[in-house]
C-alpha cells in the first residue's frame, strides 16, 4: 500500500495535548442506523438498570450488592456470607462470558452495554447538543470569552447535570445498602442517615466528575476490559474496522473528485473527509486500525456509510469485519480458542446452576463446644454443642426444634426447645444431645441432625458425637 499510516498514532492519546493537558473531544453528532439501534438497546438497558434495585421476588431485592454486609442478591435469588462460593462462581461465568464475548465480537460490550458508555452518550452528550450545538457550535463556545451566552449555557448543562448524577448516585446507594434502606434515608432524612447521606454525595461528586470532565479517560485509563483487548483480539475477531485494502488500494486515499474514474487512477474508496475521526467520541482515527481506546461504538460506520451514499460508492467501508475477512476474504470461523472458552463457560454454569439446586433455604451449623469432653449420665452419654440457624428467606420460622435423624437418642436446648427465626435472620445458641452408650459404636460416631420447623423437615446437618473408647 502507497499510504499506510505511520505508527506516530501509537505514542499519543486524543485526550491530551502536546503540553500533557486534559484535551476535550468534541464529537460530532452521529446519525444513522446503528445510532438507532444503540439508542433502543440504551435506553432499555438504562430502564432496567435504574429498576432493577427497587423490583422484588419474593420479598428479596432483584438486584443489590450489599459489600459491606457480604449480602447480595442476583435476579431475586438473595446469597449471604455462607454462599460466598457460589457469588464468586457467578462473577466467573460473567468474567468468561465478556471474554468469550470480546475474541468473537470484539468490544461491541463498551458499545452497546457498558453503562459508562450508555449514560456519556445517550443521556450526558445528547443533553449536551441540545444545549451547546453540535461538533461546529461546541468548538466555537470553547474558545469563546466568559460571557452572558456561555455562562447561560454552562450554567444550565452543569445543573442538570449534577440533578443527573445525584439521580444516579441514589440508584446506585439502592444497589448497595438496598432500596428499602433508601426510602429510609428519604423519609428520616439526611440528619438520622448521616453515613449513607455522606455516601451518597460522595457517589454524586463521583459521577458528576466522570460525566463532566474525566469522560472518555475511563476506558482509556480507568478501565481494564480496554486493556484486555489487546491479549483476548486476535485477527479471527469482529471488530468495528476500516477495509483498508478497498480504502486505499494501488495509489491511496484522496479527496473526492466527481469528474475523475477513481477505479482507473487506483484511488482508493476513502475520499479523506475525515467524518469518521470528527464523529468519534474517543477522538481516534479508526483508519489507523484497532486501537485501545476504540469501544466499537459504530458511529464511524453510520458517519462513513451516509459519506458513501452520498458520493456513489459502496457502502461498508468501515463496517463489522475481522481481520482476516478484510485482507483475506475469510468467512468467520469458530476457532479453537473460542471453543475453549465456551467449553470452560459450559462446565462453570453448569456447576453453578448444580450448586444453585443444591443451596438451601436455611442453613443450620451444629458445632461441638471446643475444649468440653463428653459426660456420663447414667447409661447415656451427653455431648454439648453450639449451634446457628441461618433463615435466608422472606418468610419467618415460628416453630424450629432438633430431632436426631440416624440414631436414638434426644436433643435438649439451652432454653425453648421450640423457638422461631425471623426472616432473613440468625439464631443461634447451646444444646445437648444425649444418647445410650449401649447404641454406640465407636469412640467417634457421625449423627445427622434436622431441623424442623412444626413437621416440615427443612435442613439436616451432621456432627461428630464423642463416647468412651471401651464398650460392653
Amino acid at each position: 500500500m502507497s499510504n499506510l499510516p505511520d505508527e506516530a498514532f501509537r505514542d499519543t492519546i486524543g485526550t491530551i495535548d502536546e503540553g500533557g493537558n486534559r484535551k476535550f473531544i468534541f464529537p460530532k453528532k452521529p446519525s444513522g442506523k446503528f445510532y438507532e439501534y444503540r439508542k433502543i438497546v440504551s435506553y432499555v438497558l438504562l430502564a432496567i438498570l435504574v429498576a432493577n434495585p427497587f423490583i422484588k421476588v419474593n420479598g428479596n431485592q432483584f438486584m443489590m450488592f450489599n459489600v459491606m454486609e457480604r449480602r447480595f442478591n442476583i435476579f431475586g435469588f438473595p446469597f449471604w456470607p455462607q454462599d460466598f462460593y457460589l457469588f464468586v462462581i457467578s462473577m466467573l461465568v460473567g468474567i468468561v462470558f465478556i471474554i468469550l464475548f470480546t475474541v468473537v465480537f470484539g468490544r461491541i460490550f463498551c458499545g452497546w452495554i457498558c453503562p459508562q458508555t450508555i449514560f456519556l452518550e445517550m443521556v450526558f452528550r445528547r443533553i449536551e447538543y441540545w444545549i451547546d450545538g453540535d461538533r461546529g457550535a461546541q468548538l466555537r463556545l470553547s474558545r469563546q470569552e466568559w460571557n452572558a451566552e456561555k455562562i447561560r449555557k454552562r450554567s444550565i448543562k452543569w445543573i442538570i447535570f449534577f440533578l443527573i448524577s445525584f439521580g444516579i448516585a441514589n440508584v446506585f446507594l439502592a444497589y448497595l445498602v438496598g432500596s428499602d434502606q433508601l426510602f429510609l434515608m428519604v423519609k428520616e432524612g439526611p440528619i438520622k442517615q448521616a453515613s449513607n447521606f455522606i455516601a451518597l454525595l460522595i457517589f454524586t461528586g463521583v459521577f458528576y466528575f466522570v460525566f463532566v470532565w474525566f469522560r472518555e479517560q475511563v476506558c482509556i485509563i480507568a478501565c481494564p476490559y480496554g486493556r484486555l483487548q489487546g491479549v483476548l483480539l486476535d485477527d479471527k475477531s469482529i471488530n468495528v474496522a476500516y477495509d483498508f485494502v478497498r480504502g486505499e488500494k494501488e495509489v491511496g486515499r484522496a479527496k473526492f473528485n466527481k469528474k475523475e474514474d477513481r477505479i482507473a487512477t487506483g484511488k482508493g474508496d476513502c475520499i479523506d473527509c475525515h467524518q469518521c475521526v470528527h464523529v468519534c467520541p474517543m477522538g481516534i482515527d479508526i483508519r489507523n486500525g484497532t486501537q485501545l481506546e476504540c469501544t466499537n461504538c459504530t458511529a464511524c460506520i453510520d458517519e462513513c456509510d451516509t459519506i458513501m451514499e452520498s458520493v456513489g460508492l459502496p457502502k461498508g467501508l468501515i463496517r463489522y469485519a475481522s481481520e482476516d475477512e478484510i485482507v483475506k476474504k475469510a468467512p468467520f470461523k469458530f476457532t479453537a480458542r473460542m471453543k475453549g472458552y465456551t467449553a470452560v463457560l459450559f462446565i462453570l454454569l453448569s456447576v453453578f446452576v448444580g450448586m444453585l439446586f443444591l443451596r438451601t433455604d436455611v442453613q443450620a451449623i451444629v458445632l461441638r463446644l471446643p475444649g468440653q469432653l463428653f459426660q456420663h449420665k447414667g447409661d447415656k452419654i451427653s455431648n454439648v454443642y453450639t449451634y446457628k440457624i441461618v433463615n435466608k428467606t422472606m418468610k419467618d420460622y415460628h416453630d424450629i426444634h432438633f430431632e436426631l435423624i440416624d440414631q436414638k437418642g434426644t436433643i435438649k436446648n439451652v432454653g425453648n426447645q421450640h423457638f422461631k427465626v425471623l426472616k432473613e435472620g440468625i439464631s443461634q445458641g447451646t444444646l445437648f444431645i444425649e444418647i445410650d452408650q449401649a447404641l454406640l459404636e465407636s469412640d467417634k460416631t457421625k449423627v445427622e441432625i434436622g431441623v424442623y420447623n412444626g413437621k416440615e423437615l427443612i435442613e439436616t446437618t451432621t456432627t461428630n458425637f464423642l463416647g468412651p473408647r471401651s464398650f460392653n
